[in-house]
């Protein structure tokens, strides 16, 4: 997945992309019970995501 910039985006849009991202982690790990992951490196590029709107987030309270 290709890097995403969340500078400048409104806390609305930032919340709406945090919890479509948190839903798809979600389903990669949940969705795929019983047999092997397959999707490690789409897994760790969401978990990146979301660190990076949550610290978009974070910067905007101040």
């Amino acid at each position: 997945m290709k890097k995403t910039d969340y500078s400048g985006k409104p806390k609305k849009d930032l919340i709406k992309a945090l919890e479509e991202k948190r839903e798809m982690i979600r389903n990669l790990r949940f969705g795929t019970t019983g047999s092997k992951v397959r999707n490690v490196k789409e897994n760790l590029s969401m978990r990146k995501d979301i660190a990076r709107i949550m610290t978009e987030l974070n910067r905007n309270k101040e």
